[in-house]
């Protein structure tokens, strides 16, 4: 009965163990379960069943760690579960194409760097390098750059 205890403590931390790398990000409470699970039956096996056997559950148990981990990233599990759409979604550069540069408009919101203004009566974002602008600004346009559109406060 002790030996099934054992067992079954160390199938858990290997389970909990992989739920902890591969579905949970991050530090968990997964991780902490198969930590206590795994130190647990190493306790248990010294108490219980003596020295030596201690010892054979403590080379078993982190045999069990590093094989599981690794027989989990050679399987073709990881690659089931795996995001595989790539994104073929592109910025829409239009609204450059109907600025150029020296237009003036109004900022629509606050510009912390980047935000919306109104430009030829379309309202498009763009960028200041000059720091924080609040909303209604007039603004001018100084370069196009990528599709990305610099403006600066207007001088009046």
């Amino acid at each position: 009965m002790d030996v099934l205890i054992i067992i079954v403590l160390i199938i858990a931390a290997v389970i909990l163990f992989l739920v902890e790398l591969f579905v949970i990000p991050g530090i968990s409470v997964a991780g902490f379960a198969a930590l206590g699970c795994i130190i647990y039956a190493n306790y248990y096996a010294f108490a219980n069943l003596g020295t030596g056997a201690g010892f054979i559950t403590l080379v078993v148990s982190g045999v069990a760690c590093i094989g599981s981990l690794v027989w989990f990233m050679r399987s073709k599990t990881l690659d089931k579960i795996a995001l595989k759409k790539d994104i073929t979604s592109k910025i829409d550069k239009s609204a450059a194409e109907k600025v150029k540069v020296g237009d003036t408009g109004i900022t629509i919101t606050r510009l912390a760097q980047i935000g919306n203004a109104e430009i030829n009566g379309n309202i498009i974002e763009v960028k200041t390098l000059e720091g924080l602008l609040n909303e209604k600004t007039p603004v001018i346009v100084t370069r196009i750059t990528d599709g990305i559109i610099y403006v600066e406060k207007q001088k009046p």
